[in-house]
């Protein structure tokens, strides 16, 4: 079997406190004008102690299946793609199908930052595609405020928390839906952006608390200039091997780290401004759920239609990255 998949609804949600550039000024030795001119960003959404990613991915799935009229009774797997699981073990996606009643899905996390939810995505869409089910949701979700060191201007004024889910099921016969998916990795880059504390290698102790392991680290200059050069390349492969250009997307959605990687690598695209959507000044970079996050304030402001072609594309550690094209659906 080789059925057609199309993205078939988008919801997000965020939680209620917001951090802003005001704040941070208090916080560390920065301003508001020099985050702004850096990153784009003004404000950021954080949970308050005690709420977790599977809290955040809970509501976005509730919310979705709200807007879909089902239950998530109806939901046959979970992905959550993330960086901030609750835990270890379980995986989010169990945390989640029990706080949500979907009691007949299975599911896992994926690891993969920042290209998380595309990589989530390109998997999802395998099982819909060869009829192994029909329901499939992908939750992007993270709490990267509880691996910020906000002592760390470079880093801490960045982030942000919030989660974007999208359903995909079987399109219609006169439906194209999800096209094509371009991802890969390059593990050299991995010493560029990485969390060294937790894991088996470096496991929790007070040396690693002292020294701050257990947070993200990140070497800005190597990522910006391999997130630019990646992100735009592997956007131009995946609509020449369609043969598409630019000029025939309605909508890219790039991942929301940085207004400036993103606006370098529109340009070298040769995209208009107006093809380009941008959130990163209401939410920082929320990793995983940045483009669901986009995708459904597209689908909410009218930027994109059914039948419009969308280019998502994003950028992280590990290095990830990588790109996919569809046919908008809802």
């Amino acid at each position: 079997m080789n059925r057609k998949v199309k993205i078939s609804g988008v919801e997000m949600y965020v939680p209620p406190k917001v951090l802003t550039n005001e704040d941070f000024e208090k916080m560390v030795d920065t301003s508001n004008e020099w985050i702004l001119e850096r990153t784009g960003i003004r404000e950021r959404h954080i949970v308050e102690k005690g709420v977790a990613n599977s809290d955040l991915a809970s509501e976005a799935l509730k919310r979705l299946c709200n807007s879909k009229g089902i239950t998530p009774e109806d939901i046959e797997l979970i992905i959550i793609p993330t960086v901030t699981p609750d835990m270890f073990f379980p995986s989010t996606a169990c945390r989640v199908q029990e706080k949500t009643g979907a009691k007949n899905a299975w599911g896992f996390d994926i690891s993969a930052a920042c290209s998380g939810f595309i990589f989530a995505l390109a998997t999802a869409e395998k099982f819909v595609r060869t009829g192994v089910h029909d329901r499939v949701v992908v939750i992007g979700s993270e709490v990267m405020s509880s691996i910020i060191d906000y002592t760390d201007r470079a880093t801490c004024v960045l982030f942000g928390d919030g989660a974007g889910a999208v359903l995909l099921e079987p399109a219609e016969e006169d439906e194209v839906g999800l096209i094509d998916f371009i991802c890969k990795i390059d593990g050299s880059g991995g010493k560029f952006l990485y969390m060294p504390g937790g894991g088996s290698l470096n496991p929790p102790t007070h040396e690693t608390v002292d020294k701050k392991m257990h947070y993200v680290h990140q070497h800005g200059r190597q990522v910006f200039k391999f997130a630019v050069k990646e992100m735009a390349n592997v956007s131009i492969e995946i609509l020449e091997k369609h043969n598409l250009t630019p000029k025939d997307i309605k909508l890219y959605v790039p991942h929301q780290a940085n207004m400036r990687i993103i606006k370098s690598v529109a340009e070298r695209m040769g995209l208009d401004e107006s093809q380009v959507i941008i959130n990163i000044d209401k939410y920082g970079n929320t990793t995983s759920a940045t483009i669901p996050i986009c995708l459904y304030e597209a689908t909410k402001e009218g930027r994109i239609q059914k039948g419009d072609y969308v280019l998502i594309a994003s950028f992280g550690a590990g290095f990830t990255w990588g790109a996919g094209l569809m046919r908008w659906e809802i």
